[in-house]
């Protein structure tokens, strides 16, 4: 099975999924998001087979968040994705991508859900 994480190895749920996703077999293709972040069309693309909103799959707790204003009322889905492609550290993480679908494992136990029966 394709699988792809998309990675923050200073994040301590990010290196959790990856080790669940090796433990049950899967050498997963790593991005590490913040070195190669995903293009718009991707990351737009991942949210929503994610089931997730935009702002659902932003870090709030990052600075930058504060900075740009990001939390004013009016701010919507385009800008956020903006915002998230020129600061990569504003994707929340990790995002897997299996053939059976995107997750937020955010709980690590989301993970679950896209591995193969």
């Amino acid at each position: 099975m394709s699988t792809t994480i998309y990675h923050n190895p200073r994040c301590g749920t990010s290196r959790t999924v990856l080790d669940h996703l090796q433990q049950a077999g899967i050498e997963p293709t790593v991005i590490e998001y913040l070195k190669t972040p995903p293009t718009r069309q991707a990351l737009a693309a991942m949210i929503k087979q994610a089931g997730l909103t935009v702002r659902e799959a932003v870090r709030t707790k990052e600075a930058v968040y504060q900075e740009l204003n990001l939390d004013a009322e009016g701010v919507d889905d385009e800008q956020l994705l903006d915002a998230m492609i020129a600061h990569p550290i504003l994707i929340n993480r990790p995002f897997v991508v299996t053939e059976r679908g995107a997750r937020l494992c955010r709980p690590a136990d989301v993970l679950e859900e896209i591995l193969p029966g």
